[in-house]
C-alpha cells in the first residue's frame, strides 16, 4: 500500500452540515475502496490565491491515507463531477527508507566538524 495525501477545497457558501457531509462522502468512498488509516483534517475557510469559478474563499480539507493506486482515480472523478469541490490535488507520499533516515541524521554532525 502507498501513502497518499489529498487536499481539496470546498465552496465557501456551504453550511457546516454540508461540509461534514462532503467530508464523510469522500472518506466513505476511500474506505469502501479499501483505504486504511484515513486521517481527515478540516483546515477551515481561507482566502484563495486567485479567483476560481468566481469564488475568492474556500474551505480547505486535507486527507492522509494508505491505499492502493487504483483508489485515487474514482475519488478524483467524483470530486471533478461534484459542484461543491472547487479544486483538488492528490500526491503520493514517498516512503523514507531507514538508510536514508540514518544518512540524513549524520549529515548535520559532519557539517559542524
Amino acid at each position: 500500500m502507498n501513502s497518499y495525501e489529498t487536499m481539496y477545497i470546498l465552496r465557501p457558501d456551504l453550511l457546516d452540515e454540508q461540509v461534514n457531509q462532503a467530508v464523510e462522502k469522500y472518506q466513505n468512498m476511500l474506505r469502501d475502496q479499501g483505504a486504511q488509516d484515513i486521517n481527515v483534517q478540516l483546515r477551515g475557510k481561507h482566502r484563495l490565491a486567485y479567483e476560481i469559478n468566481k469564488q475568492r474563499d474556500g474551505i480547505y480539507v486535507q486527507m492522509n491515507y494508505q491505499a492502493k493506486g487504483n483508489v485515487v482515480a474514482p475519488m478524483e472523478r467524483a470530486m471533478r463531477l461534484s459542484e461543491e469541490v472547487i479544486r483538488y490535488l492528490t500526491i503520493k507520499l514517498e516512503e523514507v527508507s531507514t538508510k536514508a533516515k540514518a544518512d540524513a541524521e549524520e549529515e548535520p554532525a559532519e557539517a559542524t566538524a
